[in-house]
């Protein structure tokens, strides 16, 4: 018995060394193969994803739109849908069960893509969107030759593109997409006649060149010939089917977010919001003017830079905000490597106020990051030379580079690189979390005292502070119009008209500007997620102050919060919380 067991075990060991018996797969090896499985095949179909992230194996492709080709990554995304069903997620370990999560997220936020919102039969801009070549210019990241090669690739698979578009639209498709993938086409084609041939003229070889102009060509013909058909046959059939419904953008939030409010109660939330920020900004308004209603104190406008003081100006400020965020410990910065202000390159002049650009989290070859401001342009009149700069004013300019730099996005790029977050945590975030983090930091930072007036302020102290304060809470008024404005136009029949009058009443936008951001609402949803994951992130800070107690500062939970890259808010509560089930409201 004893050598029959002795045989029986050596066999079994044989069998395993040559692999003829497989010795059982834990859950995290199993999950963290199928993960990295999907994630080949994810960027592989998302190209321009992928150069994004700082990985330039998918350099010069573009999406295969193509039916067959729609068809066949929907079936992918949900065989590994099914794949991950299968795991059994109770046995993961602590990092690859969050992995879990957000990999469950991602996949379900793109079957939803395909299925709820339809994005490749209902949405034009989907199409128009998919030619933008502007990182190929912008970013130093291989030698211009080998750019300008990629640029040739994309711009010869245009036909496809187009043709694929024509294919898969409806018929019938909502007016505002429509009306905004004519504008994204049209910018397209401004970019490629003059701004795209300027910048590639320096790669010194006439071949590349002449085989340039030809792709480029090839490319405004089919922007062109996109945006013919659009006008002729989609536009005259259009409708206003744009909103989601109640079902569907409940999903969307569950699904993208893990909020499991409904919409009536994202909308009560708003609401309440709303009307309070309303009075912060009146009770702001009356200490600068006492005399205008709240809507009309516009004094904060006169007070900015000269057109040749705009960059050094924003660089002195930015560097000030900076050294407030480290000598008031409210985030470890993780590199001393400044953001580089400059101007806005000519071709991104058209859309862009401010913005800030980094480089893919991936990235190794260019890796600086710029916080561009758009300047006036020299051909100006005075008169727009100065409506432009009254944009510019020194209190909305440093609420946005808080926003945009110091401790917003750069910050938060700075710590995405820096964490130990896994390969599936730097690619899928949560936009409640990077939109919402950018929003809470411009509060916050003036909440923790900057621009602050102490006790015994002079009466130009308590100005400039008051002063602030309108700016950050104009900019939160906005956030709090798009939060009720999007649950309205998708779930209660909110027309674009009446979602401009909101913005205009609410927070005392001119109409041109309210409408362009009602027709947003109409096709990004999710714009009302600056304010969710702002609220979210406030109520996270309560709870985690209340778990620490005397262990808790400010810098604590803010380094804890950025730590594990940017995923949905209620998934990092489960990580962040000891007792999630203590602390289960996420608002």
């Amino acid at each position: 018995m004893v050598k029959t067991l002795r045989f029986l075990i050596s066999t079994f060991a044989m069998l395993v060394l040559f692999g003829c018996v497989s010795p059982k797969v834990s859950p995290d090896a199993e999950f963290e193969k199928l993960s990295n499985e999907y994630l080949e095949g994810h960027l592989a179909w998302r190209p321009a994803a992928g150069m994004a992230l700082g990985l330039h194996q998918y350099d010069g492709r573009i999406t295969d739109f193509r039916r067959a080709s729609l068809d066949a990554e929907l079936r992918r995304l949900k065989e590994f849908q099914a794949r991950l069903a299968r795991i059994d997620a109770a046995r993961l370990t602590r990092a690859p069960a969050f992995d879990y999560r957000l990999l469950q997220s991602a996949i379900g936020g793109e079957i939803f893509g395909f299925e709820g919102v339809q994005s490749f039969a209902r949405n034009p801009m989907t199409y128009a969107g998919a030619i933008d070549l502007t990182q190929y210019l912008k970013r130093d990241f291989a030698p211009l030759s080998n750019r300008v090669q990629s640029i040739i690739a994309i711009e010869k698979n245009t036909p496809l593109l187009f043709n694929a578009a024509r294919m898969n639209l409806n018929r019938v498709l909502p007016k505002s997409f429509i009306e905004t993938a004519i504008d994204i086409a049209e910018g397209h084609i401004a970019f490629l006649e003059k701004d795209l041939p300027n910048g590639v003229k320096a790669v010194n070889d006439d071949a590349l060149l002449k085989e340039f102009e030809a792709a480029n060509q090839i490319a405004l013909k089919e922007l062109r010939g996109y945006i013919e058909w659009l006008k002729k046959e989609r536009l005259p059939r259009a409708d206003s089917s744009f909103a989601l419904g109640r079902e569907k953008y409940r999903e969307f939030i569950r699904l993208t977010e893990f909020v499991e409010l409904t919409p009536e109660q994202i909308l009560e939330l708003g609401l309440r919001e709303l009307k309070a920020e309303q009075q912060r900004f009146a009770d702001a308004a009356r200490i600068i003017d006492p005399g205008k209603p709240a809507h009309d104190v516009k004094a904060i406008q006169q007070e900015h830079p000269t057109a040749e003081s705009l960059l050094p100006d924003t660089r002195k400020n930015l560097e000030a905000i900076r050294e407030f965020v480290t000598t008031h410990r409210i985030v470890t910065i993780p590199s001393e490597v400044r953001v580089r202000v400059e101007e806005t390159p000519p071709p991104f002049r058209r859309t862009s106020f401010a913005s800030m650009d980094t480089p893919g989290v991936f990235e190794t070859n260019a890796t600086e990051s710029y916080y561009y401001v758009t300047p006036t342009e020299p051909d100006w009149p005075e008169k727009q030379k100065d409506e432009w700069l009254t944009a510019f004013n020194y209190y909305t300019t440093d609420i946005v580079t808080i926003h945009e730099a110091y401790p917003g996005h750069y910050v938060q790029f700075l710590a995405l690189k820096d964490s130990r977050a896994s390969r599936i945590g730097k690619i899928f975030s949560s936009y409640a979390f990077g939109e919402g983090w950018a929003h809470y930091t411009e509060q916050m930072l003036l909440d923790e005292g900057f621009a602050a007036a102490g006790v015994n302020a002079s009466r130009d102290e308590q100005l400039r502070a008051a002063k602030y304060r309108l700016a950050q809470s104009d900019e939160a008024l906005l956030r709090l119009c798009r939060l009720v404005v999007s649950v309205k136009l998708h779930t209660q029949g909110m027309s674009v008209d009446e979602a401009t009058k909101f913005f205009m009443e609410n927070c005392y936008y001119e109409e041109k500007t309210a409408r362009q951001e009602a027709v947003r609402g109409t096709f990004d949803p999710g714009y009302l997620n600056y304010t969710l994951g702002k609220l979210m992130i406030l109520k996270l800070r309560e709870d985690w102050k209340a778990q620490e107690g005397p262990r808790y500062s400010l810098q604590r939970f803010h380094d804890e919060l950025l730590r594990y890259g940017a995923p949905p808010l209620p998934l990092l509560r489960e990580r962040m919380l000891k007792d999630a089930t203590k602390w289960r409201e996420t608002l």
